[in-house]
């Protein structure tokens, strides 16, 4: 279960990000700051952005922040940062107000957490109810509902 990945202070509500890059360097240093990665795993990911481009905005308004497996992995973990002012990523899938960050030790839990990401965040109820959260306890609460 995804829920069982997120560490303590892995999920953060904020106004506005500088940039995207700004927004996704946060969203992945909550991974570090929650013992999943060291911190290498930031440049690791911000390398991934720089060299394919915002291939992780995977629909409107939702990034999925990863890098593929590595020695800078500690543990499987996720993140959340949600914006109440969104970015542009120069995806077609802008503005982006949600940026998961992902981390996996291994290339088969790196499918597996990506297919019950993308599974769960295909319903748009969740999407609409993260989007519209008032506060981090009702983030919480829709994640942790419905088994992320």
């Amino acid at each position: 279960m995804l829920s069982s990945y997120f560490g303590p202070g892995s999920i953060v509500t904020q106004g506005t990000s500088p940039s995207f890059v700004a927004a996704v360097t946060q969203s992945v240093s909550l991974l570090v700051t929650s013992g999943k990665t060291k911190l290498s795993y930031v440049d690791d990911v911000l390398e991934s952005l720089k060299t394919l481009g915002p291939y992780f905005v995977i629909a409107p308004g939702l990034a999925l922040a990863h890098a593929k497996p590595s020695d800078s992995v500690l543990a499987p973990g996720m993140a959340l940062l949600r914006l109440d002012e969104p970015v542009i990523s120069g995806s077609a899938n802008d503005p982006v107000s949600l940026i998961f960050s992902m981390c996996s030790p291994n290339a088969s839990e790196h499918v597996e957490m990506l297919g019950d990401f993308g599974q769960l965040m295909s319903t748009d109820q969740v999407m609409n109810n993260l989007l519209n959260a008032s506060a981090l306890s009702v983030i919480e609460d829709i994640l942790f509902r419905y088994a992320l």
